[in-house]
């Protein structure tokens, strides 16, 4: 038990999915998730124009081709998978868990009346936003979200958020168990794939305005690291391989998922995919740290795309290595998080 259950209650809070694989489900869930300004930082004109007029007719159709290559009988992975995890975590604490999505359904209005019909009596939720790292279109925009439904809401009861947990040992320790099967016996390389975002957003949440991205700054101590997603990427990366005992020469990091033409972070993991085996990697494993539930980027794109990708180029073996999903490690890696708040 975590505190008095009767006056505590939890969410947990992960990106979202469409309703279903139907393109107007599809489209409907990319508007929302497109259109919100910490994803795109684009004016609102702009922003609508570019997503309403040049993104989602020709992103929804291919997305919701992408969907069903991963959907299950059970809907959308990464729902079930949250839903999972609640249901275990329930089993460890006392206090009700629901779950939101920051995009589709349910949303975080729902959790908070889902909550209040539970236990009508409740002082104060707890939010776990399920995203170890700190960035724009992640977790600040679903705290953000979250905070604001709680105010324009008036609900009585007191707002906390855990904050991004890329270096709490207990994730690592999560992160490295759900991966030592893997990397054990064998000298394959293992490929870090963060997902990636605009470098932009980088600089936009760096208070000392000095953060340059092609320096040491990331791994330098430095005041803004509380914000920086690819000093926590790099971080996280540095705990578990020394958690793992992995050489230097066996790992190294890449970032995916890229959108549009601006500059994001590097190098893509599209681009690393067909540059490895030339290089003599020719058997790779592959985790991606940023999910801890499996969902499109990881099931399909990194699972079946990235893999037809190093293949091609010539690779020998290639495998994805599951996130976290509801290992009991990492069940207990959240119950941790949400005592020490």
């Amino acid at each position: 038990m975590i505190k008095d259950s009767n006056k505590r209650g939890i969410i947990l809070m992960n990106l979202g999915s469409p309703d279903t694989t139907e393109v107007k489900d599809v489209r409907r869930y990319l508007d929302e998730f497109l259109m919100d300004e910490r994803v795109i930082d684009s004016p609102y004109i702009w922003r609508s124009i570019l997503v309403k007029g040049i993104i989602n007719p020709f992103r929804a159709p291919k997305s919701a081709e992408a969907y069903r290559a991963i959907w299950t009988k059970d809907g959308s992975p990464l729902v079930h998978i949250t839903r999972q995890l609640r249901d275990a975590l329930q089993e460890k604490v006392a206090e009700p868990v629901v779950i939101a999505m920051r995009y589709g359904n349910p949303d975080i209005r729902t959790a908070y009346e889902q909550l209040l019909h539970i236990a009508p009596g409740i002082e104060e939720v707890v939010l776990l936003p399920l995203y170890p790292h700190y960035a724009m279109s992640s977790f600040e925009t679903a705290s953000v979200e979250a905070r604001k439904v709680h105010a324009d809401g008036k609900y009585s009861f007191k707002l906390s958020v855990v904050r991004p947990f890329y270096n709490h040992p207990a994730y690592i320790a999560a992160m490295a168990e759900s991966m030592r099967e893997y990397v054990t016996g064998n000298d394959k390389h293992v490929l870090f794939s963060y997902h990636s975002i605009p470098e932009k957003h980088i600089h936009m949440r760096d208070i000392t305005e000095s953060h340059c991205l092609r320096g040491e700054c990331c791994t330098t101590p430095s005041a803004t690291h509380s914000y920086c997603y690819r000093h926590q990427c790099l971080e996280t990366t540095r705990l578990v391989v020394e958690a793992l005992g992995l050489p230097k020469e066996r790992y190294s990091i890449a970032f995916q998922s890229k959108l549009g033409r601006a500059e994001w972070l590097r190098p893509a993991t599209t681009l690393r995919m067909t540059q490895m085996p030339a290089e003599g990697i020719k058997d790779l494993l592959v985790v991606c740290p940023s999910f801890v539930s499996d969902c499109l980027e990881t099931l399909e794109e990194i699972a079946i795309r990235e893999k037809e990708n190093f293949m091609h180029a010539g690779g020998n073996s290639y495998e994805y290595i599951p996130c976290m999903n509801t290992r009991p490690a990492w069940v207990s890696a959240v119950e941790t998080l949400l005592r020490e708040l």
